[in-house]
């Protein structure tokens, strides 16, 4: 991607800092760095453009910034923060408030923030293309891209060393500088003479044998730039690489919207100000992910590379405020079920009831509005498929990340979209459902139904294939007209085949937070076509005052009685027993979580543990 110019505008004015001072020549002198905490030390001696940022921070008005090695939920909390916290090696993230606007500021602080380098770049990449140019073989992953990319630039650029004068490098009479040079770069100078030359100018000084002259911080926001805009998402970056970010948004000219896990809606200062370079960006953006994007098809739904789900309208004509995007970002180690029930999503005897049902192939929906959970809580409850079991998913856009071994994973593909198709087949989700029950898996997961791919599943379900779906819907009576409405069309008579279905809500408490809770867990029992309605029972529902939940239907399940025990052998007299493994199980997943196993893979490898050891098997 390439660069552009995105404002940066920044919620205060900045205090004058002399860029052309080397801060870090005695970093113990300088007197901001002596009032920082220990840990702000640490990072900004690993990270120069850091101080740089806190100089220009008028730490007077705001004080210094509160230094947060990770974020705990105890930030929620706090009305005016002032949290500067690490995304990654090279980038840190400041939260500040904003006294007239419920959104605080969110300002991204990478290597290239304060310096502009623009003026040095043109220059910079005209001798790369050159480069580029000469390379034998194409780098083929993104790794190999980057480390290309670095090792050019130590070929057309070099950091002046300490104690030599710009000047003095640029001098072809100076047989000192050059003898200087010599020992910094430890390379042969006759060998690095024969490369291109630049035009010198003023403000753009160069070696005799061509190389460009940069500080070292010059230099890192140089290569910190290329890396971003050439190779990762451009200005995204910083927003992207930042784990506690849910969602990333642009409605068109100006800032960037976030929505944080912690500090919930934030706007950046990064901000588009012009039409057409918002335009430019999103047009990149879709190329980057191999998704063209035109005015005759200005709507794109696709994947980012690090799995996150991006939908991109461009142009004025349908988006008046300017080209517009929004990205769900994904989690790179998807949640447990025990992150899930730490943030009170649901608790531990709804996993373990619905533990027991998946174990043994009950099917089921997570259904509920639009980022309520639905996924997230799909994805969590996949821990608790049999290890041994075969897999398949089948999605429009890659979400669901599977701990089993034996996975399957189907993508659909629309018309044109394919690499080196030509004009490309359409694959959609109907035909990867088809194909996926010839695969015979012991479980078919699927994305989201949404239209006809729903007669297909419901006929996976009757031919004993279990499935589990995401369902946009808010209820379970809404779930079943939706179902037999156009455009899914299931006979009423097939509803029943489901047997399980949740539904998730973000709700708003009383403190004002928005949450992500299991609202119902309810079994469907049957269809009755005298009076046509169908009979649901509410295993489990959320108290909204208490914020807990309660095991309505203890006693009365329709599938752990008259479905799993009857599937074990276990005799009618005995069938109470199925609740005693439901509260079994919810301790062994109580004990895992005060023993430390709350991670995703960490739970899977347990669960699976347990299981070999004999200690699932109803009745031990």
């Amino acid at each position: 991607m390439g660069s552009l110019s995105v404002a940066v505008n920044l919620p205060f004015k900045p205090e004058p800092v002399d860029l052309d001072v080397d801060l870090y020549a005695d970093l113990e002198s300088d007197a901001l760095f002596k009032m920082l905490p220990a840990n702000a030390k640490e990072y900004v001696q690993n990270s120069p453009h850091l101080l740089e940022y806190l100089h220009t921070f008028p730490v007077n008005t705001y004080g210094i910034p509160l230094f947060l090695s990770e974020l705990k939920k105890d930030v929620r909390g706090m009305k005016n923060p002032n949290i500067i916290y690490p995304v990654n090696d090279t980038t840190f993230v400041h939260i500040l408030p904003d006294p007239d606007d419920v959104r605080n500021f969110y300002i991204p602080i990478e290597p290239s923030f304060l310096h502009s380098v623009g003026d040095l770049l043109p220059a910079i990449e005209s001798k790369l293309i050159d480069l580029i140019d000469g390379l034998e073989t194409d780098p083929v992953t993104e790794k190999e891209r980057i480390e290309v990319l670095k090792k050019m630039l130590t070929t057309i650029a070099v950091i002046k060393p300490p104690g030599v004068d710009i000047a003095s490098l640029t001098r072809k009479d100076s047989l000192d500088a050059k003898s200087k040079l010599i020992t910094f770069l430890n390379t042969d100078f006759t060998a690095q003479k024969k490369m291109k030359t630049v035009k010198k100018s003023k403000s753009i000084p160069v070696t005799p044998d061509g190389k460009i002259i940069l500080t070292k911080v010059e230099y890192q926001a140089i290569e910190y730039l290329l890396v971003r805009d050439k190779i990762d998402m451009g200005v995204l970056k910083p927003f992207l690489s930042d784990p506690y970010i849910e969602d990333i948004s642009c409605d068109g000219v100006g800032p960037i919207f976030i929505e944080h896990k912690l500090f919930k809606g934030l706007k950046s200062v990064i901000e588009f100000k012009v039409s057409s370079e918002l335009d430019e960006f999103v047009v990149k953006v879709a190329e980057r992910i191999k998704r063209p994007i035109t005015y005759r098809s200005p709507i794109v739904d696709a994947t980012l590379p690090d799995g996150s789900r991006i939908n991109i309208v461009y142009g004025t004509d349908i988006s008046k405020h300017g080209s517009n995007f929004s990205i769900r970002k994904v989690n790179e180690v998807p949640l447990s079920i025990l992150n899930i029930i730490e943030s009170n999503g649901l608790d531990y005897s709804v996993a373990a009831y619905l533990w027991i049902c998946i174990e043994y192939g009950m099917s089921l929906f997570v259904s509920g509005e639009t980022a309520s959970g639905k996924t997230t809580l799909l994805n969590a409850i996949t821990t608790f498929i049999p290890p041994e079991n075969k897999i398949i998913t089948i999605e429009d856009t890659p979400e669901l990340n599977v701990p089993h071994r034996n996975w399957i994973r189907e993508v659909a593909l629309a018309k044109g979209k394919g690499e080196g198709s030509g004009s490309g087949g359409e694959v959609t989700m109907f035909d990867l459902l088809k194909a996926a029950l010839r695969q015979r898996p012991n479980q078919i997961l699927v994305g989201e139904i949404r239209g006809v791919e729903g007669s297909v599943a419901f006929g996976a379900m009757q031919t004993g294939h279990p499935v589990m779906s995401t369902f946009h819907a808010a209820s379970v009576e809404k779930l079943i007209q939706r179902l037999c409405g156009d455009p899914i069309n299931i006979p009423k008579t097939y509803v029943d085949n489901l047997n399980l279905v949740v539904i998730q809500s973000a709700v708003k408490r009383p403190d004002g937070s928005v949450v992500r809770r299991m609202i119902s867990c309810n079994e469907l029992v049957g269809y009755n076509p005298e009076t046509g309605g169908f009979t649901f029972v509410q295993m489990f529902g959320w108290e909204p005052v208490t914020d807990t939940f309660v095991w309505s239907g203890k006693g009365s399940s329709f599938l752990l009685e008259n479905k799993i025990a009857t599937m074990l052998g276990i005799p009618d007299n005995r069938k109470a027993e199925i609740y005693l493994e439901v509260e079994k199980r919810a301790k062994i997943l109580e004990r895992l979580h005060k023993a430390g196993y709350v991670k995703f893979w960490d739970l899977f490898h347990m669960i699976t543990k347990i299981k070999k050891q004999g200690l699932l098997a109803i009745g031990s």
